[in-house]
């Protein structure tokens, strides 16, 4: 199959970028068409130009939707998104913003605010819900105040991405995981290695930053009702069980069950409303769970037609050793996300070429998925059309300057320097002994 060939099976994938992004822009909101549609755009243009008997095409797609990596992935995303649901149903959210906003002093709302969100997204998986969560709260404090809404904001931000990034059951997570075929558990402690000095960096500046500032101390926080603390249970379930190295599956299995148990026990939340609250959250992950099944599909589709090839091939131009292969990887990513709005599709997009990188110049699978995530979630982080800066732009009613409020997320930064120095003066991976059985 010649050069030019492989080029040309690329159109697909470039189909259903163009459609994402196209819809975006025309409609001015890079959510309002549902990011499954635009992988069907895709897909047709597939079916349509492949040089292959229909049977073929069907067999490749179906076999691409149901590969084992795929199917475990979106059972995750199933349970992940259960889990979410149940745990904030039964208040673990809101005991969440109880702990961390009643109890900061009030000079020191960007810290605190980092903090709860960083603590919030960690625990339920997604920048975003702790954005819409935290965003009216910390807004209305940063107003009474007087303490720069930028740097309020921009803390929140940081403080969301935290765990969007590090999450055991966030999108971005799961993805990088399932597409690199590493535990979670390695993922995590590979990534938290690089996120957790870049988060107590950000402490301390934002901690010298509210030395400076002055505050009216008689100001009133929002009286929040005191929550159950045993609400907090699940979510430390998850953390503990994940290191623990239990299956994912057994983990938010087990996390979901005592969830409903303490929601019993706290609400009187019987069998009925427990199964629905499940169910829900199954619901919430639809969205995701069939774009990553068609995009699993997809790529199949341009793999069999070599386009997948011809990437790692014009990418081994620009590598040279296992340091420009990380810096590979994390350009990939970056680009992709830049063109879809969406730190879980650029990864779902970008993670087989990513894999076969890191086989390649032998980078271990967790140090790997760390970069894509990483990666992606920082720009996701700055995109000025990403969910996040668009809420957190809305809920200031245009008080808020984008530059003013992406300047102010130091821990991004701060994240992208301490990994970029990790793969500049990280020490150089063996190539794995081969065991002889």
């Amino acid at each position: 199959m010649n050069s030019n060939h492989k080029l040309y099976s690329l159109i697909p994938f470039l189909v259903f970028i163009s459609v994402f992004l196209g819809a975006g822009i025309y409609l001015d909101d890079f959510y309002k068409l549902p990011s499954p549609i635009a992988v069907i755009a895709g897909l047709l243009v597939a079916f349509i130009m492949y040089r292959l008997p229909l049977n073929e095409k069907i067999n490749q797609f179906i076999e691409g939707c149901g590969d084992s990596k795929i199917i475990t992935m979106c059972v995750i995303y199933l349970l992940a998104g259960a889990f979410a649901t149940v745990t904030k149903a039964i208040g673990g959210v809101d005991m969440m913003v109880h702990l961390g906003l009643s109890y900061i002093p009030i000079q020191y709302l960007p810290l605190g605010v980092f903090l709860v969100a960083c603590f919030l997204s960690l625990s339920i998986g997604t920048s975003v819900g702790a954005i819409v969560a935290l965003g009216p709260i910390v807004v209305g404090l940063a107003d009474q105040s007087g303490i720069s809404l930028g740097l309020v904001c921009g803390s929140l931000l940081a403080g969301s991405m935290f765990g969007d990034n590090l999450s055991l059951i966030s999108d971005t997570t799961i993805a990088a995981t399932q597409t690199l075929g590493c535990e979670m558990k390695d993922k995590f402690k590979a990534n938290s290695l690089l996120a957790i000095p870049a988060a107590i960096m950000c402490c301390l500046l934002l901690y010298f930053i509210s030395t400076d500032i002055t505050v009216d101390q008689t100001l009133t926080k929002p009286i929040f009702e005191a929550p159950h603390w045993i609400v907090f249970l699940p979510y430390l379930l998850v953390i503990l069980l994940s290191i623990m190295g239990l299956h994912v599956f057994v983990v938010l299995t087990i996390s979901i069950v005592v969830a409903g148990i303490i929601g019993s026990v706290v609400q009187a939340m019987d069998v009925i409303v427990f199964s629905n609250l499940v169910y829900e959250g199954f619901l919430s992950m639809i969205d995701i769970f069939l774009l990553s099944m068609f995009t699993g599909g997809l790529a199949r589709m341009v793999e069999k037609q070599g386009g997948i090839q011809y990437l790692l091939t014009k990418m081994q131009g620009m590598i040279r050793d296992q340091k420009s292969a990380q810096w590979g990887i994390g350009f990939l990513v970056a680009s992709v996300n830049l063109a879809v709005a969406n730190n879980t599709v650029a990864i779902l997009i970008s993670g087989g070429l990513a894999k076969d990188i890191a086989d390649k110049y032998h980078i271990s699978k967790p140090k790997a998925a760390s970069i894509l995530d990483i990666f992606a979630c920082f720009v996701q982080g700055l995109l000025p059309y990403g969910a996040q800066i668009l809420i957190l732009l809305s809920f200031t009613a245009g008080r808020l300057d984008y530059l003013d409020l992406v300047k102010n997320a130091f821990y991004l930064y701060f994240l992208l320097i301490i990994t970029a120095a990790a793969i500049i003066f990280g020490n150089r991976e063996k190539k794995p002994a081969v065991v002889i059985e």
